[in-house]
């Protein structure tokens, strides 16, 4: 099996040799709380960069409740903690989802934080550099503000929260914008569960309104999309697969698109982005300034 995976990783790695080697863009997907779809939409939004033709990696960073195995409809007999504690090597938990999308799978990021050694740090850095030709890495976080959260959108370019028109979600997801801007101004939003466009905009536009008044001007908070609710995406669930995949002509994969494209553009125009490294070394190196 770990062979099979290993060519595998190989080709996803290569695939798109013949493209100039970029630095991985970070993209960090959170919300204020659960239930909201986040993973579902990191898992499809990961699919649909992957098939655009990005090399995409996507990290399990929901801390206690790591579900993209499930999202994914894959097995998982060990993740990132087992790389820190020597008992794999990162080839060993990478996961091949499609040819251009690999699958990192965390676990419990206050243990995996904990991990520090240098000797160890070092070893583990060398065998990440497998995934240093990603374009882009999607982490999705846990719901909430927790330090250990923080943590991963500090070290992103690019943070987007993600909520639906319910007034709960939508304060706590004010609460998510309020921390996430001591950290950065510049801050997405997606839309989830939305009838229209209409909607989207209407309830974007009040978040954002108070944002700015409580917040302050310097914010940069703009909606990079939305997703329609549609009983398609809660069956592809359940049935644990990607409604991208089930559902390629349903407005919810239309509106994935659109968001995917956004983040696509930002990736070629390298808005941002001044990471030192790529890949999964990138990532915990930038974690790891934080000690």
């Amino acid at each position: 099996m770990i062979g099979h995976q290993a060519e595998k990783l190989e080709e996803l790695v290569a695939s798109n040799s013949q493209k100039k080697s970029k630095k991985t863009r970070f993209v960090a997907i959170t919300s204020g709380k659960g239930g909201v779809g986040k993973s579902t939409i990191s898992s499809n939004l990961a699919y649909v960069l992957s098939q655009n033709g990005l090399n995409v990696g996507i990290f399990d960073a929901d801390i206690g409740l790591a579900n993209l195995d499930v999202m994914f409809n894959v097995k998982i007999k060990k993740n990132i903690l087992h790389v820190l504690k020597g008992e794999a090597t990162v080839s060993d938990i990478l996961i091949p989802i499609t040819r251009n999308l690999i699958l990192i799978p965390g676990e419990s990021g206050n243990e995996i934080l904990k991990y520090s050694d240098a000797a160890l740090f070092k070893r583990f850095m060398e065998e990440a550099q497998v995934l240093d030709k990603l374009d882009v890495m999607i982490i999705d976080t846990g719901a909430g503000i927790g330090e250990h959260i923080q943590m991963f959108l500090n070290a992103a370019d690019d943070v987007i929260v993600v909520t639906v028109p319910d007034p709960a979600a939508i304060t706590d997801a004010y609460a998510t914008i309020k921390t996430v801007a001591t950290l950065r101004n510049d801050i997405g939003l997606i839309m989830n569960q939305v009838k229209n466009e209409k909607e989207a905009e209407a309830v974007f536009e009040k978040i954002r309104k108070v944002a700015l008044a409580n917040i302050g001007e310097n914010l940069d908070l703009h909606l990079i999309g939305k997703i329609n609710s549609d009983g398609k995406v809660s069956s592809s669930v359940k049935r644990r697969a990607l409604f991208s995949v089930s559902y390629p002509n349903s407005q919810p994969h239309a509106d994935i698109t659109a968001i995917a494209s956004k983040i696509t553009s930002r990736l070629e125009r390298n808005m941002l982005v001044s990471p030192n490294e790529s890949g999964l070394t990138g990532l915990f190196k930038r974690l790891m300034e934080h000690f």
